[in-house]
């Protein structure tokens, strides 16, 4: 593999001395961009364009061509995984991911196996062709989404407001629910695994939905799986250390239990003070947040303003990587963007002068 020209986003991650804080943004190839918008339409849909290595590799690379980022993550679903057991993903017009086989029987829980990797094999044949078209220039983050995450997807069929029917088998059969999460468990830590061995250098953990969960029940449902993830996960490839980050959307209540599970990074949404979260946990883990999304509608100044503010909050030293609290929104305008990752790059370097 090409020797990597810019490390600042890994040598942040395992808290090591930088000259600036990294960036990167969740969902950066997507919908916001027009480029985006024409090779989705060339691949016919959305799993079209997962599937196929060519595009996926040239929708990953397109944010990177238009901005300084610090890092390129892998174009693809967090739903790749329950679509390899059959479940029956599809994308309704407006309506988001649903499945046409839903877990929600005993008999739709025993049926449930191992993902087969050879049905994956798109995935670790887009990180081999990224890492390739990359060719040293920033790093690869490999992905998946928490067990937890997919669980809800599975259970409720599609997206959820309320988590009705995942909850009510959490309160009624939980056995049948941990049962699901084992097995998902062991899922991502093959595709995850996978995923580093075809050239992933860093893996997040997407707990998209943990933050719906009960104190109690997070730890249980949710934290305990990504926690075995982590425990089975290949940390050092080609040479050099992989580091891990978790985020779970609402999970600021949860920062010291997250810090202790393995993970070298936590990412955090827009609703935790980055100054606290710090002297809570930022012995133990690097902080990777936590811009509101909805900030780039403002104007170019008060997306300084606020890069400037987080900056400030966060404080002087490593172990910060910069992002958004959640994907970008579909509607921003992709200069806003810029703004937002030039102002970090510039307004970052006085807190790490020696």
């Amino acid at each position: 593999m090409t020797e990597l020209q810019n490390d600042v986003f890994l040598r942040a991650l395992l808290k090591q001395d930088v000259d600036y804080t990294p960036v990167w943004m969740m969902r950066q190839a997507g919908r916001y961009l027009p480029e985006y918008r024409a090779t989705r339409a060339q691949a016919g849909d959305f799993l079209s364009l997962c599937k196929n290595t060519e595009l996926a590799t040239e929708v990953t690379i397109q944010p990177l061509e238009r901005f300084d980022l610090d890092a390129a993550i892998l174009f693809s679903d967090i739903l790749t995984i329950p679509d390899a057991m059959g479940l029956g993903l599809y994308f309704a017009e407006g309506e988001g991911p649903k499945f046409e086989r839903p877990v929600r029987t005993e008999a739709d829980v025993a049926a449930l196996q191992l993902v087969d990797m050879d049905k994956l094999r798109y995935v670790t044949d887009a990180v081999s062709s990224i890492r390739k078209a990359l060719n040293g220039r920033v790093p690869l983050i490999g992905f998946s989404g928490s067990p937890f995450t997919l669980a809800c997807y599975m259970i409720e069929g599609g997206s959820s407001k309320e988590f009705r029917t995942i909850k009510t088998m959490m309160y009624q059969r939980p056995d049948l629910l941990h049962t699901i999460l084992d097995v998902l468990a062991d899922s991502v830590i093959v595709y995850l695994n996978a995923q580093i061995a075809a050239g992933a250098q860093a893996v997040q953990i997407f707990d998209t939905w943990g933050g719906a969960l009960s104190h109690v029940a997070y730890r249980e449902f949710s934290l305990r799986y990504m926690q075995k993830i982590v425990a089975g996960l290949q940390r050092e490839a080609e040479g050099r250390q992989v580091p891990v980050i978790a985020f779970t959307k609402g999970g600021g209540l949860w920062l010291e239990a997250m810090a202790d599970i393995g993970v070298d990074a936590l990412g955090l949404d827009w609703t935790v003070d980055l100054q606290a979260a710090r002297q809570r946990v930022g012995d133990k883990v690097t902080l990777q947040g936590n811009f509101d999304p909805m900030a780039l509608f403002g104007t170019p100044e008060s997306i300084e303003q606020e890069v400037a503010r987080i900056l400030a909050e966060f404080g002087a030293g490593n172990g910060h990587v910069f992002n958004l609290g959640h994907g970008i929104n579909q509607h921003t305008n992709p200069e806003h963007a810029k703004v937002l990752i030039d102002a970090v790059h510039r307004l970052s370097k006085p807190y790490h002068a020696v």
